[in-house]
């Protein structure tokens, strides 16, 4: 059961990462990896959130944790996708486009998880 639902959740997470992909790559353009780069930061925002409110609320069950943060999260977020689109910025001769990319990514993944803390901190 545990697989299943990591299976179902990953569906979803992975069906909502290209919806956000295709989304940006229609408004901004494909010169830019804005869909991952959002992806990423919103993943981790989440994910601090999640662990936040688990941490301070106490626990969840571990189907449900299964289901949102290994599932859906593990689906939507992807740093594999991310290495592809820094490598091909810098391929195209991007490099400070690279740079930019994989270090605002980091930080503001970074800056998102400790976000998402912090405001379940202050509201616990």
């Amino acid at each position: 059961m545990n697989y299943l639902l990591v299976f179902i959740g990953g569906g979803l997470g992975a069906s909502l990462r290209h919806a956000v992909n295709q989304l940006c790559a229609r408004l901004f353009g494909t010169g830019f990896p804005f869909g991952t780069f959002l992806i990423n930061v919103t993943g981790s925002l989440v994910m601090g959130l999640i662990a936040g409110y688990l941490a301070f609320k106490g626990q969840a069950a571990q189907p449900w944790r299964l289901f949102v943060m290994v599932g859906i999260l593990g689906g939507y977020t992807t740093f594999s996708s991310f290495s592809l689109d820094a490598v091909t910025l810098y391929e195209r001769g991007a490099g400070l486009a690279a740079l930019s990319y994989v270090v605002g990514s980091v930080l503001l993944g970074l800056a998102g998880l400790v976000a998402g803390l912090a405001l379940v901190r202050h509201f616990s």
